[in-house]
């Protein structure tokens, strides 16, 4: 007779980024849990290795540091971000003689550059020490899901290959984390295309690329305290397309080009060479950067269309998608790491009512709901925008837009730990829905002003620690907050972002009275329209 197949609680399909970090949230929830992670990699990863995502931001930083733990290896073995920065050097040698936009100094909540190889095999050892089961070299052939019958449910069943050998388990809960080879998504037909065509190219040379020594300018060296600018996310920006320059600890540096393929075709770029030509013409310092390391190149990739969605990616039937597996955005803003948070902490409460004894139904759809909600808030801010990119001034106010939105709302949920909390949901119903109406709204708006700006260009930094409002929010983010508290502080966002549009909407009309935001204006409070409001100003006067 053959043995009956092992069953474990949960078998996490890909042991990478999204799926070891859900394995160590479960653990942490449910110390007794049974968890099986199968991963095709059967060497310890590279590092530099070829992966997206390298670049985090305060949700994703604060999932790993404080919900999981892993403070201590960032700060030792990784690089702390000095926040995002953007250049809008098209076509351009002297970059000291562009607008920047980024913060002079750190502001309170710490990101951190990812060295993903770095940082799996770490998470692989930890996910040991925590007593996960974690197979390398595990090709999973087939998986067998079952559904709930009269309240009822038999185990799924995995079947995979380790060292030639196939192994059969059975498990209460299967979670894909496989990444773009989707398993659970294409067996059950899952995958959603959704409007945004943009592409990607990138690659890692094995040196530092120190976007600091591009300048002698001792005046623009000095704007910055810690003058270490290549310490940032490095955006060089241009219409239609946005340059990613990453730094990781091992010493690589990461590079990408990420464009709308309507005004920069793919085939432009698709080779390491075409990316160069491309680059000596948009970019040029880059280009020169680059050009005597050409031998130090470690890779190159290329998505065609990168971003997708899915139908669904939680179910009362015991499996979950989570990471890439179920939906990718855009890097702009570096939500990858943000959306496997807020992913891997809907589907650790989804088991732990589970083991509760709990029903499921409900849950399950509303967190997809709440899942999607966030995917197409965050959406909007790409969507049609890449057009506006080389503008130097409506991008500036779309970042202190986008960043006001972030951190004033889906932020605020995460690091008060409301994600799951259904009562301050329901409380918050209408200013959520208005904010997301108002976030579409002024992304419009922000479309129409830029096809009339004048795009001028000033030697001047844009520098958001100088706000003091916007380092607030930056800071706020680590109150603690009682239920009210956390109400009050979701109405103040709303309100905020509220009187921010409003200020859009004047400044860009002072210039061109002729354009049309009567969209965005039916969205706001007639108070922010009166003439004692122009005294209230959030945005820098160099962005007016």
């Amino acid at each position: 007779m053959e043995p009956t197949p092992a069953l474990h609680d949960v078998v996490i399909l890909g042991g990478g980024l999204a799926g070891l970090t859900l394995a160590l949230q479960l653990r942490q929830r449910e110390p007794a849990i049974d968890i099986l992670v199968l991963e095709r990699r059967d060497q310890p990863a590279p590092e530099a290795a070829h992966k997206v995502g390298e670049s985090s931001v305060e949700i994703g930083a604060h999932y790993f540091d404080k919900v999981l733990g892993l403070g201590q290896h960032l700060q030792d073995k990784q690089l702390r971000k000095f926040g995002f920065r953007f250049f809008f050097s098209e076509g351009r040698r002297d970059i000291d003689q562009v607008t920047e936009i980024g913060a002079s100094r750190h502001l309170s909540v710490p990101s951190f550059q990812i060295d993903r190889g770095i940082f799996e095999n770490f998470l692989g050892v930890e996910a040991l020490a925590r007593g996960i089961r974690l197979v390398q070299g595990a090709m999973v052939r087939q998986v067998e899901l079952t559904e709930r019958t009269s309240g009822a449910q038999q185990p799924h069943s995995v079947v995979y290959e380790h060292g030639g050998i196939p192994h059969t388990v059975q498990a209460r809960w299967v979670v894909d984390a496989c990444g773009r080879a989707g398993l659970i998504k294409r067996k059950l037909d899952l995958a959603e295309p959704n409007a945004h065509a943009a592409h990607a190219v990138w690659f890692r040379v094995k040196d530092r690329i120190d976007i600091d020594r591009w300048s002698d300018n001792t005046a623009w060296h000095e704007r910055c305290t810690p003058q270490t600018r290549w310490l940032s996310t490095n955006h060089l920006v241009g219409a239609g397309y946005w340059v990613w320059l990453i730094p990781l600890s091992s010493g690589s540096h990461s590079v990408g080009i990420v464009a709308d393929p309507s005004i920069h075709p793919l085939t432009t770029m698709d080779t390491f060479d075409k990316a160069m030509d491309w680059l000596e013409r948009y970019q040029p310092l880059l280009f020169d950067e680059l050009n005597p390391k050409r031998d130090l190149l470690q890779d190159f990739a290329f998505f065609k269309r990168f971003s997708y969605g899915c139908k669904q990616v939680y179910s009362a039937d015991r499996w979950a998608l989570t990471g890439e597996a179920g939906l990718f955005l855009d890097p702009f803003y570096s939500p990858g790491s943000d959306f496997i948070a807020i992913s891997n902490t809907y589907i650790t409460e989804l088991i732990a009512m589970d083991r509760r004894g709990e029903n499921l139904n409900a849950r399950a759809q509303i967190f997809d709901q709440l899942f999607h909600s966030f995917y197409d808030s965050t959406m909007a801010l790409y969507l049609e925008q890449y057009a506006l990119f080389g503008d130097p001034e409506v991008l500036p106010v779309k970042v202190v837009w986008d960043y006001t939105f972030y951190w004033g709302v889906l932020a605020q949920f995460f690091f008060q730990n409301r994600l799951t909390d259904l009562s301050a949901l329901a409380a918050l119903r209408t200013e959520l829905a208005e904010c997301q109406q108002l976030n579409r709204e002024v992304q419009a708006f922000l479309r129409q002003w830029s096809r009339l700006s004048l795009k001028r260009n000033p030697a001047t930094m844009l520098d958001q620690a100088e706000m003091p409002w916007f380092a607030e929010l930056n800071r706020s983010l680590n109150d603690t907050l009682d239920p009210e508290g956390f109400i009050q502080r979701i109405r103040q966002s709303h309100a905020q972002l509220q009187q921010l549009g409003a200020e859009i909407l004047r400044r860009a009309r002072s210039e061109h009275p002729g354009l049309n935001g009567d969209a965005l204006a039916a969205l706001l409070p007639e108070a922010l329209s009166a003439p004692e409001m122009e005294n209230m100003r959030m945005l820098p006067e160099a962005v007016s």
